[in-house]
């Protein structure tokens, strides 16, 4: 298919009669586990499509998307373990790009057009209730959601509204190495809140995919002791290259009691695994929007002695620029390893996310990337 890409010029309002590309969930249903035929209807969920580039309403921003990493949320949506909100939505919640125009209203969020910007799976809040006025808008009843409510960085083009649009400015960090960072590096950072992780403590890290090893490098960053428990030998031996203590199966015992875990893996057999390696008082943060079910908890093993099993849902903005704000405030930049699909391969791309295939990030080259 054409490459939209060079479509609309940044600063161009002329995109009537623009056709962009994009990927959409047609049907949910389980990933083909082996080589997908990009782009074929009836090999799995997604398809590809092309329609009208979209327009930016009020207080809109128009993207010409440059790169989109791959969220196991992702997979979640196309294969219906999330039920779908609308039809045919185009996923993806970790888009980079350049604004290419602004909606009515829009240039009151601090945006221009040629900016570099990423768009992640916040996508809107009332502002009003009791939560969003807390500090909390992340548990919002009314939020919305890229990629789930409306359409996401599977696509060349994207419009989002500029108060949950991030500003990233030019760094040190490229496109690609930025794009894990709106989701994956984002709700890492707030569950590594959530588990309440002290000053030198202990922290076991379950599952060492996308969020997780950005997570164990916050972490050691603050002077953390980090233990990394994940079925994946590769995995294990990229947990050591970054600088954690050690790195054993994911049903294993850690070398030493933690002061707090966080679970990455939707696996939910694993909770009393890890709520067991917990020393007195400590807390166990579970990061997924997903997760199997888990058995039964004896009490005296999992959670007496003040051990606490909390959840993690989404993030709020302010999460976002103060992971951003720290990340850029690092003496070394962070090591984001990411395993680059070409567009017309998303669905490959979901696919071996789905069968554990990558080591890192998987991350859609869509534009231009930088």
């Amino acid at each position: 298919m054409d490459d939209l890409a060079a479509g609309p010029e940044t600063g161009s309002r002329e995109t009537d009669g623009w056709e962009t590309d994009a990927w959409v969930v047609d049907r949910p249903g389980p990933m083909a586990p082996g080589p997908m035929a990009s782009g074929s209807a009836g090999t799995g969920p997604l398809v590809r499509t092309r329609r009208p580039v979209p327009e930016p309403g009020p207080g809109e921003l128009l993207i010409r998307v440059d790169v989109c990493g791959v969220c196991r949320t992702d997979l979640h949506l196309a294969e219906g373990d999330l039920p779908p909100r609308r039809t045919r939505t185009t996923p993806g919640h970790e888009a980079v790009g350049r604004v290419l125009a602004l909606g009515p209203d829009a240039a009151t969020a601090g945006f221009a057009e040629g900016d570099r910007v990423g768009v992640a799976w916040l996508a809107s809040t009332c502002g009003r209730c009791a939560y969003c006025t807390s500090g909390r808008e992340n548990l919002c009843p009314a939020s919305t959601y890229t990629g789930w409510d409306r359409d996401g960085g599977f696509a060349r083009h994207l419009v989002a509204d500029a108060r949950y649009v991030y500003a990233l400015p030019e760094g040190r960090l490229g496109d690609a190495e930025l794009a894990p960072l709106l989701c994956a590096g984002i709700i890492g950072y707030r569950a590594l809140a959530r588990a309440e992780l002290p000053p030198g403590g202990r922290l076991g890290i379950y599952g060492f995919g996308a969020s997780a090893h950005l997570t164990a490098q916050l972490a050691l960053a603050r002077g953390a002791t980090v233990h990394v428990l994940t079925r994946s030998e590769q995995a294990r031996r990229l947990a050591l290259d970054l600088g954690a203590t050690s790195a054993r199966d994911a049903y294993a015992a850690p070398p030493e009691p933690l002061d707090a875990a966080i679970l990455f893996a939707p696996v939910g057999d694993l909770v009393p695994v890890a709520l067991a390696a917990l020393d007195r008082g400590g807390t166990l943060a579970v990061a997924g929007i997903h997760l199997t079910d888990i058995p039964t908890l004896n009490y005296e093993r999992h959670l007496f002695q003040e051990r606490t099993l909390r959840s993690v849902t989404a993030n709020t903005r302010a999460d976002g620029r103060a992971f951003l704000a720290e990340v850029a405030a690092r003496p070394s930049p962070l090591q984001v390893h990411v395993v680059h699909y070409p567009f017309e391969a998303a669905d490959q791309a979901l696919a071996d996310v789905a069968a554990d295939r990558i080591t890192g990030v998987a991350v859609l080259d869509i534009g231009e990337r930088q």
